[in-house]
């Protein structure tokens, strides 16, 4: 199966985002991907946090919801809408939702991200639970590729990424890591977590990232890119949207995990 990691550098328009966003889809479906993975906040990067309340949608209403159905099912691929703020019922906080649409524009998944990130080094300071609600739940889809493989699909976000204890629970054949990588924690800390979450769980690691300067002078990592279970980065971009492009294969799996079988090994639960 050919999937696609999808690079953006977000904007405060709504519209100009959506625009981009359907630009590297095309693009994704015309390279043959039948999985593409938008990064987080692939469709708003406000000025200020609370901006994002400002958009939040309601379950299974709204303008990015549509478009990412319409899109999925236009260009007859899964698409992965790698984060949209989602209403809550406290209209202070958002849930940070990440929404799979199947090739027929159906939703197939929602998960809400977990762990909400902190960082304060005395320069930059974030905190999303000033303005998002965590999710609960480890989230997983079935996909089918058009071979007739059934793949697991575990999906994360962002800042899920250093907690290794989810995607073991995940248990999947595909991990996905839609992300807006600080420059400061990416630089440092974005690849080898990527290829470790790869390695410990031998599975293929889909990681879609905002990557540039942003209108509201932020500045993302990117470095979005495809890893297989052996940990080895199969294609990447570092700078500017863009689509990564990769093959994975269920044979890749079922031979790192028969040759070394660690998965089996597990004892701590």
């Amino acid at each position: 199966m050919k999937v696609a990691a999808i690079q953006m550098v977000s904007g405060i328009s709504l519209d100009a985002n959506l625009s981009e966003a359907l630009r590297l889809l095309r693009l994704a479906a015309a390279g043959g991907a039948e999985l593409a993975v938008l990064p987080e906040y692939f469709c708003f990067m406000g000025m200020k946090d609370e901006d994002k309340l400002v958009i939040a949608e309601t379950e299974g209403l709204g303008m990015v919801q549509d478009f990412l159905s319409d899109a999925a099912r236009d260009l007859k691929l899964c698409v992965v809408g790698g984060t949209l703020p989602m209403a809550t019922e406290d209209p202070g906080h958002a849930a940070n939702a990440s929404l799979a649409f199947d090739a027929k524009g159906q939703r197939i998944s929602r998960y809400d991200k977990i762990h909400l990130f902190r960082y304060d080094n005395g320069r930059e300071r974030y905190d999303e639970a000033a303005v998002l609600k965590a999710g609960d739940t480890p989230t997983s889809f079935a996909l089918r590729d058009k071979s007739g493989q059934s793949w697991r699909i575990g999906q994360s976000v962002c800042y899920d990424l250093r907690f290794a204890e989810l995607y073991q629970t995940l248990a999947a054949e595909v991990l996905l890591v839609p992300a807006a990588f600080t420059y400061t924690t990416g630089s440092a800390h974005w690849e080898v977590l990527l290829r470790a979450r790869a390695i410990e769980n031998q599975a293929f690691v889909i990681a879609s990232a905002q990557g540039g300067v942003h209108e509201n002078g932020r500045r993302t990592w990117g470095h979005s890119m495809v890893i297989d279970p052996w940990g080895q980065v199969l294609a990447m971009q570092a700078e500017g949207p863009g689509v990564v492009l990769a093959d994975i294969d269920m044979a890749r799996v079922k031979q790192v995990r028969e040759q070394l079988p660690s998965l089996q090994h597990r004892v701590l639960r």
